[in-house]
């Protein structure tokens, strides 16, 4: 994701920027007008005297990233600080972070708009940059067609809590962007210039007169509907005028391939359905879920009708529609004498009330006005794209093509792409929850009375048997357990929700902690006790959701070929596969990996699972789709999504793929069009890519390459395990040098941060421990481990370290690797990492820890930059390189008062003020790094 990049302005006065190019003057302009408006408000609102603070830290800051000055000095006077005073000047620098980073999305969006009018080539991650890759490759339309078989791309928005921004906030900030944008496209008269900065003034001060934090945590109701918000924002207009766009590409080229029957980027999300570790996630909520977004989808659907039925005002006095329309118009019963010309007025409102029959079907109402005439109800959004469909061979009939291209376009389009249903909801739960309401079930059934003493061989036996029958286990009035009562009654709503709105809600199951064939066969016990999966005349088993196995630490990805390979080997399994297209879903795990491992030896264990787990799938003539789980950060999967998927083994794309969103991110890529565009536009162009083209490009060098990766990793995992696993006293360490504990009291979730009480690393979930490594600006998920590899492989052999550093000129994989941990490691700073470590009270615990963790710090930035032939970090990327040289001094002051709040509350200072001043600079060191989690 984009970092935002800030300029060396003064708070109340325009001030000199360093030398940089000109295309990036109307960034800074912005920033210093954004600065400015903040400093005026800031001295109406709190006074010259806070203010006067305010610029005096700042100027500060700057003179210590120029190492004018000692940051001790700046970090006593801000230790003398009273919290009411330490609370002005956090508040402050959280808010020109956020005001920075509007500057700079929307500089991206005013850079991409000129390159465009400037006819320049198109930029890589775009359609027409891989477009042109494909026209230079020579494919013919068979091998393409074949390739793109079930192609599928999509982004499952999650609920993960990073994202520390309230939505009043973010409306705040869209408001502000909105106002650029609008000077930015001013005509040749310009704007009122003085309504113009009033209306900034307001919504500046309005952002500084709003809370930054929630008075309570977040409920899961709130986080569905926050989802939804980025449908009406973007996703609406770019996904379906996206997936229109490429088929036509596709089709121009290769007109002979029947490609793309189906669109290929389509929403997905687990907001209401992951329940791995969330106790709110229940049955009422799937319904909630599910509803919700069938609701949002049909009200998009029933406005745009509304709006189509004024456009489309042509008379049958002037046009002939034909014979198929008026038959479309006879449904509607439409008496009205105003309209007795207009047979496409008649036609569109009968479309309607139809789509509002179902609406009052699956919602129980309808969205908008109640029809005055009740008609029957669309079963399939088929039904409806059947009805639009005639309207538009109406138009083009008598020269009206014009029309049918447009509004009536971008409905067939949305309600393909979004149908009833908006987007599939995924199930996903532990397999250790699925064994103890199997076990329970079983009981109750008199068909095994301890199945948890059973062996592997006889569960799947025992699974593969009940598989086979068509009653069902218990009675609806069975006594259960609590746990077995709320999880059966979870996939009964589940089924229930399927049967009303369609086999499009609920896509997949996802099994959490997937280490056996028994773990995916209880999942396919409980989905037919609720007729999910049912059996045909043949015996043979079917099922609308599809059963996902999610590998996630380093020995089950390195288990996943044969868990995958014993899965295909059960001939019901393989049956229920074979009905499913012969396709069949696994999930691989980024940031549990990575906390069991550490970052390289993570990074390989994936790349190995997926060679396996292809070559699984072509030993046994199936289709396979990865569904990555990562996070916003490097050290859960992050970086550029473009890079990271072209950064996959070969033939692990093969045409689709899956792909969480998740906290910031969520913001930060569809809040509005243009970045929605962007984004989504790189999941499907690196998706083409590394389906039809030759990424990888190892060849023959393939295996011994492999090899030396199975060393490398196995070297950081040492490293790593070293320090996080086995040295004494590290959790003691790093629960009393981050704010881990701080975190669980912000409310920026609904989500326990941990699966189950305990101090134990493998209990914390991995988005606090990678969020609490962030705010203490150590990063070590991202880097910790490879330069003790790296360095120890090499060995001072001038032809070893030639060999990594051709390596990393030609291999995606292993450049992408090193770019991101050079991100990171960029971002790392441990002169101020020093300060958290300072509240660790074991002095010798202090400076053993944080001692392994300086020495692998400076071999991992002398490792990368041997390898890259770099002379610094971020040499290949300058923009970000400026971007965090500017940036990170408003950090500073943050960093400084969080230290000494958490040194306060620790020490017993119960002031209210003190612990809201931590929350207030977690959530403004959040917003600065822009990728925390």
């Amino acid at each position: 994701m984009s970092e935002a990049t800030v300029d060396v302005a003064d708070l109340r006065t325009p001030g000199g920027a360093e030398p940089d190019e000109r295309t990036d003057d109307p960034l800074r302009a912005d920033i210093r007008l954004l600065g400015r408006v903040l400093g005026e408000v800031i001295g109406e609102q709190a006074g010259a005297d806070v203010l006067d603070l305010v610029e005096q830290t700042r100027v500060e800051a700057f003179r210590i990233r120029r190492s004018e000055v000692d940051r001790s000095e700046l970090a006593e006077r801000l230790a003398a600080l009273d919290p009411r005073s330490a609370n002005h000047v956090i508040r402050a620098f959280s808010h020109f972070s956020l005001l920075a980073n509007i500057a700079e999305d929307v500089h991206h969006e005013r850079r991409r708009r000129h390159h465009r009018r400037e006819g320049s080539p198109p930029q890589k991650g775009s359609l027409a940059a891989s477009f042109e890759l494909l026209d230079a490759a020579g494919l013919d339309g068979e091998t393409v067609a074949a390739e793109l078989a079930g192609a599928l791309v999509v982004p499952v928005v999650t609920a993960h809590p990073t994202e520390t921004r309230r939505r009043t906030i973010t409306a705040v900030q869209t408001q502000v962007s909105e106002l650029i944008r609008q000077r930015d496209n001013a005509g040749p008269d310009g704007i009122d210039e003085g309504a113009w900065a009033a209306h900034l003034w307001r919504e500046v001060l309005t952002l500084w007169q709003t809370a930054l934090l929630r008075l309570s945590r977040l409920r899961l109701a709130d986080e569905i509907e926050e989802a939804l918000r980025y449908y009406e924002l973007s996703l609406f207009e770019v996904m379906p005028a996206l997936n229109t766009e490429l088929r036509q590409a596709l089709r121009q080229r290769w007109p002979d391939a029947d490609l793309l029957p189906t669109p290929m980027l389509q929403p997905g999300s687990w907001i209401g359905g992951d329940r791995d570790g969330n106790p709110f996630v229940t049955a009422d909520a799937v319904r909630r879920a599910t509803t919700s977004q069938a609701e949002t989808a049909l009200r998009h659907h029933l406005s745009e009708l509304d709006a189509l039925g004024s456009e489309l005002s042509m008379s049958d006095r002037l046009v002939v529609p034909t014979d198929a329309l008026y038959a479309l118009a006879e449904v509607a019963q439409d008496g009205s004498p105003f309209r007795a010309d207009e047979p496409y007025r008649r036609a569109i409102r009968g479309i309607h009330d139809r789509l509002a029959a179902t609406a009052l079907r699956v919602l129980g109402s309808v969205p908008g006005a109640e029809p005055d005439v009740v008609l029957p109800p669309y079963a399939l959004p088929e039904d409806l794209l059947a009805d639009l469909a005639t309207v538009d061979a109406s138009l083009r009939s008598h020269g009206a093509g014009a029309l049918a291209d447009d509004r009536l376009a971008r409905l067939r389009d949305a309600v393909e792409v979004f149908g009833f249903h908006l987007c599939g909801l995924d199930m996903r739960q532990n397999s250790s929850v699925h064994e103890e309401v199997l076990a329970e079930l079983l009981a109750w059934a008199g068909v095994c009375e301890d199945y948890a003493a059973l062996d592997e061989d006889a569960r799947v036996a025992l699974l593969t048997a009940e598989l086979q029958l068509r009653r069902p286990l218990v009675r609806a009035d069975a006594e259960l357990s609590e746990l077995a009562r709320g999880e059966l009654d979870l996939v009964i709503a589940a089924a229930e929700q399927v049967r009303l709105i369609g086999p499009r809600t609920i896509p997949n199951y996802v099994i959490s902690m997937c280490e056996s064939v028994s773990d995916v066969l209880e999942v396919a016990v409980l989905l037919k006790e609720v007729g999910l999966l049912e059996l045909d005349a043949e015996g043979r088993p079917h099922s609308s959701v599809g059963i996902s196995p999610l590998f996630e630490t380093i020995g089950d990805l390195q288990a996943s070929g044969a868990i995958l390979t014993a899965m295909l080997a059960s001939p019901l399994y393989r049956a229920l596969v074979a009905n499913r297209g012969d396709a069949q879903e696994v999930m691989l795990g980024y940031s549990d990996s990575n906390k069991d491992g550490g970052y390289l030896a993570a990074q390989w264990a994936l790349y190995r699972a997926e060679l396996a787990l292809v070559e699984v799938a072509r030993a046994n003539g199936i289709r396979l789709r990865l569904f990555h789980g990562r996070g916003g950060t490097v050290g859960r999967g992050g970086g550029p999504s473009y890079e990271a998927i072209r950064a996959q083994p070969p033939g692990s794309v093969a045409g689709s793929l899956r792909i969480t969103e998740q906290g910031e991110v969520i913001a930060a890529k569809y809040a509005s069009p243009d970045r929605a565009r962007r984004n989504l536009e790189a999941l499907v162009a690196a998706t083409l890519e590394s389906t039809l083209l030759d990424i990888e490009g190892l060849g023959s060098d393939a295996e011994d390459v492999y090899a030396l990766f199975d060393d490398l990793a196995a070297r950081a995992q040492g490293a790593y395990r070293a320090l996080v696993h086995e040295t004494p006293g590290f959790v003691e360490w790093f629960r009393a040098a981050t704010p881990i504990r701080e975190l669980a009291e912000l409310n920026i979730g609904s989500r326990p941060p941990s699966r189950k009480a305990g101090d134990n690393i493998s209990d914390l979930r991995a988005i606090p421990w990678v969020f609490s490594w962030s705010q203490a600006r150590i990063m070590l998920p991202g880097w910790y481990g490879t330069g003790s590899a790296l360095e120890s492989w090499v060995d001072g052999d001038p032809e070893r370290l030639a060999r990594l550093q051709d390596l990393h000129k030609r291999w995606p994989f292993f450049r992408t690797v090193l770019s991101n941990m050079g991100m990171v490691l960029a971002k790392t700073d441990l002169d101020l990492a020093a300060r958290y470590a300072s509240l660790v009270p074991d002095a010798e615990l202090r400076d053993l820890v944080f001692g392994q963790i300086t020495a692998e710090h400076e071999r991992s930035v002398r490792m990368l930059l041997a390898v890259t032939g770099d002379d610094q970090l971020l040499a290949d990327n300058p923009s970000l390189r400026r971007s965090i040289r500017n940036r990170f001094p408003y950090l500073e002051p943050l960093h400084h008062l969080q230290v000494e709040m958490l040194r306060r509350r620790r020490a017993g200072d119960d002031d209210e003020l003190v612990r809201r001043c931590i929350q207030l600079t977690i959530n403004g060191v959040a917003t600065a790094l822009r990728n925390s989690g």
